[in-house]
């Protein structure tokens, strides 16, 4: 019985409520989960195109110039988007709440740079005749799951942008903390690691070898 009470009173004195018992945030735990179930997702559609690139004679399309540098550059600036994020997790902190805003409008900066270059390329590929259900330089197969897995990347870094954007204005202003800041930093974090996956498999992989 008293062994019994020890362990209640143990279990208590651990977590007494009114927190979380996971020595993590709410906030930060719900985009965790939402981060592995977004990775699952993005794990079978490169798989799937593995196993169908695999499974077919498949197309290089790309040319070192314009897409390979393109796409190089695209990768340059989520990566130093990455860099301001950090800067701006680092300055919410710190309570520097200017410093956190430019941190992240810069972030955001760069996921929008990150489109405008996308489109140009996707603009580039359509213009040759490359679209979701043809491709002139081999099967299909490759229109289809070239634009779903960049148009859904593409999708996850627009909503990452409007996401920064109501973060920076609503931090400036009293209205989140440092953890809101940090949450939306781990999102746009995973964000930028899918591109790394995404940039070899399907441009590097895919380029013309003259």
């Amino acid at each position: 019985m008293s062994d019994s009470h020890s362990a209640g009173a143990t279990v208590e004195a651990g977590w007494g409520g009114g927190a979380s018992p996971f020595a993590v945030g709410h906030k930060k735990l719900g985009m965790w989960l939402f981060i592995v179930s977004d990775a699952l997702t993005f794990s079978a559609l490169i798989i799937t195109y593995s196993y169908v690139r695999a499974a077919n004679e498949w197309p290089t399309p790309f040319d070192f110039y314009p897409a390979i540098i393109f796409s190089s550059l695209m990768t340059l600036v989520l990566l130093s988007s990455s860099l301001t994020m950090v800067f701006a997790v680092d300055a919410a902190h710190r309570g520097d709440r200017s410093a956190t805003a430019k941190w992240t409008w810069a972030t955001a900066l760069g996921g929008v740079i990150f489109i405008v270059l996308h489109v140009n390329e996707w603009m580039h590929l359509i213009h040759e005749g490359v679209t979701p259900l043809t491709n002139p330089y081999g099967t299909p197969l490759f229109g289809g799951t070239f634009f779903t897995l960049t148009g859904l990347h593409m999708t996850h870094v627009a909503i990452g942008v409007v996401y920064l954007g109501i973060i920076a204005i609503g931090f400036k202003k009293g209205k989140y903390d440092a953890e809101d800041v940090e949450v939306s930093g781990l999102y746009w974090h995973f964000v930028d690691l899918v591109w790394m996956f995404i940039f070899p498999l399907v441009y590097l992989m895919s380029t013309k070898i003259s």
